[in-house]
């Protein structure tokens, strides 16, 4: 299949990737154990495309747009041959592309085959690209109050082979699971771990990679399957993985991985706690309590008390209240900019009434992310507008 190739971005590129790295992708578990029927290429559009989708506000059309300027800067391409190689990668997606679902129903399992993307517009005098999602895929992308998996788009830029893609999927699953039961309480302190080093059997990694009918020696499978995608996914996502193999009698009867996440300034925490914050404990502590005062003083924690999103419990928590100021708050103003404060409220008041479909794992990271699927809707809104 013909695949965008990569080349060094370039300045605007570097612009646009920024922009990018603040996507998220937040898809159904039964998709992510999916078997995905596409090469690295359709599944890289495909997480790019779930990325613009406002779970706030679903769209009603199932339809989405991202520009030209954010698939090519997504890809790292910037030769001239670009447009007739996106228009072929389109149209093998939509030939060849499809998931296969496997979901448990009663007794037994239902089968599901969905082409996730069959139309897609697009001019060569506009940067709209449009894209339709097939009805069937959108309750797995949209439907998220249980058994979801939230992920970096970043880290899906910088993965190039299928198989690193699926399995950064099925590890993001299992380690969401681990860091929800391990803040929210429920499971013992070992399935909580199960969470922490998953398993998989032979059997279900062959599905789940689509390799049930290649790489018959282990070896080899081991090779293209596991080792590869490991070294891609340690080099350029947030984890570190590594795995063992179990045997049952003279086979490899299943794989257990290890799953550890590295420390990022973008860890999305947002709490000064790390080090690329500040470079020693005084200015640290100054500056949080200049982003604490002005947190306090500020119109828009008021807001978040009336709406219920923030107790005075937390107000108490300042490395909280100082990463609201500093990570929220000026998306706020973002907002207000475009829609004046009543926007502000109105933002508040609608994730305050769907506040149970998140965890609230951390108040900072659940309001910041709400707002930062907001927005690009509300640009998207005014720029159609003007």
């Amino acid at each position: 299949m013909s695949s965008i190739s990569k080349n060094e971005p370039n300045q605007k590129q570097v612009q646009t990737l920024n922009e990018l790295s603040k996507r998220k992708v937040v898809e159904h578990n039964s998709l992510i154990t999916s078997i995905a029927k596409m090469d690295k290429t359709p599944l890289k559009m495909f997480e790019l495309a779930v990325s613009c989708i406002n779970t706030e506000e679903p769209p009603k059309d199932h339809t989405v747009y991202l520009s030209k300027e954010e698939l090519f800067a997504f890809f790292k391409v910037s030769d001239n041959d670009k447009h007739s190689r996106f228009k072929q990668a389109v149209e093998n997606m939509q030939k060849q592309a499809f998931f296969q679902i496997k979901e448990e129903v009663g007794k037994g399992f239902k089968f599901r085959s969905i082409v996730p993307i069959p139309y897609v517009e697009w001019t060569d005098y506009h940067d709209d690209v449009k894209i339709e999602f097939h009805r069937e895929i959108m309750p797995y992308l949209i439907n998220l109050k249980q058994n979801f998996t939230q992920h970096a788009l970043s880290d899906i830029a910088e993965l190039n082979s299928k198989y690193s893609i699926i399995l950064y999927r099925w590890l993001s699953m299992n380690y969401n699971q681990y860091e929800h039961y391990s803040y929210k309480g429920g499971r013992r302190e070992e399935q909580v771990e199960a969470y922490r080093n998953p398993t998989i059997s032979m059997r279900e990694l062959r599905e789940m990679t689509d390799t049930v009918d290649e790489y018959p020696r282990f070896d080899r499978l081991e090779h293209r399957v596991l080792k590869e995608p490991i070294e891609e996914i340690n080099e350029n996502t947030s984890f570190n993985v590594t795995y063992d193999k179990i045997k049952k009698g003279r086979s490899i009867d299943s794989i257990v991985f290890h799953i550890t996440k590295k420390r990022r300034a973008d860890d999305n925490s947002y709490k000064l706690e790390d080090k690329d914050y500040q470079s020693d404990k005084e200015e640290k502590s100054r500056n949080e309590a200049d982003l604490l005062k002005q947190a306090m003083e500020s119109k828009y924690t008021r807001l978040l008390i009336e709406n219920f999103l923030l107790s005075p419990l937390e107000m108490t928590d300042t490395a909280l209240m100082a990463g609201l100021q500093k990570n929220v708050y000026p998306l706020y103003d973002e907002l207000k900019e475009l829609r004046g404060l009543n926007g502000v409220k109105d933002h508040l008041s609608y994730i305050s009434s769907k506040k149970e479909a998140y965890s609230k794992r951390n108040v900072a990271k659940y309001l910041k992310k709400a707002i930062e699927q907001y927005l690009p809707t509300v640009k998207r809104q005014d720029l159609n507008h003007e």
